[in-house]
């Protein structure tokens, strides 16, 4: 793409037949057009006048808007200077690689180990078991003892207290790199105490 100027307004021409067209029917920002349109005007008097005297701002400003049309764009764009003559090319700025998309179960346990595990797996895996068992027995003592001491009811009310309450926490914690053992497990043990909790209370 090449930016030049045609008359008293700033064309952009591309393509192989190098067909002509306004910056504002493309996808630039229309401050972007609007500056375009003015240093063109500006080049154009400098040019009528014949003195040469302002070119060098011209020829500046023009670089300057070159390049942020080659980075609106994504491509190339080849700047002639209307005062001199001379064909400057500025070239497409490089996209920088994002990061890698995380697969559904990274997103949902975290980080994955092959790249920034800060807990062996071993490890991580024993102390969710460990937490897992804990909060069964917790949970199910709990609704045992209500449904015992008072109603079947309250006991699965209880329940549905402790599991609502510790919801967003887990939630929040899923991603940290340690304290996500500790939310598999705990989010295990309670899914799981659920089916004695259903036993007891029915």
């Amino acid at each position: 793409m090449e930016l030049r100027v045609r008359g008293d307004r700033a064309m952009l021409a591309g393509g192989d037949n190098e067909l002509e067209v306004d910056p504002r029917s493309l996808a630039l920002d229309a401050e972007l057009a609007d500056a375009l349109h003015e240093w063109a005007r500006v080049a154009s008097a400098v040019r009528r006048t014949g003195s040469g005297e302002g070119g060098d701002v011209v020829a500046r400003r023009g670089r300057q808007l070159a390049g942020r049309v080659a980075e609106s764009l994504g491509v190339s764009v080849s700047y002639r200077d209307p005062v001199t003559g001379r064909t400057l090319v500025v070239p497409a700025p490089e996209r920088e690689p994002g990061p890698p998309q995380a697969s559904r179960l990274t997103r949902l346990i975290g980080s994955r180990p092959g790249i920034d595990e800060r807990t062996p797996w071993g490890t991580g895996l024993v102390v969710a078991l460990f937490l897992g068992v804990f909060v069964i027995v917790a949970m199910l003592a709990l609704v045992s003892t209500l449904a015992t001491e008072t109603t079947e009811w309250v006991g699965l009310v209880a329940a549905l207290v402790v599991s609502a309450g510790l919801a967003p926490s887990l939630w929040l914690a899923r991603k940290l790199p340690i304290l996500r053992w500790v939310v598999l497990g705990v989010a295990s043990g309670v899914a799981l105490s659920w089916i004695g909790v259903l036993i007891i209370v029915f």
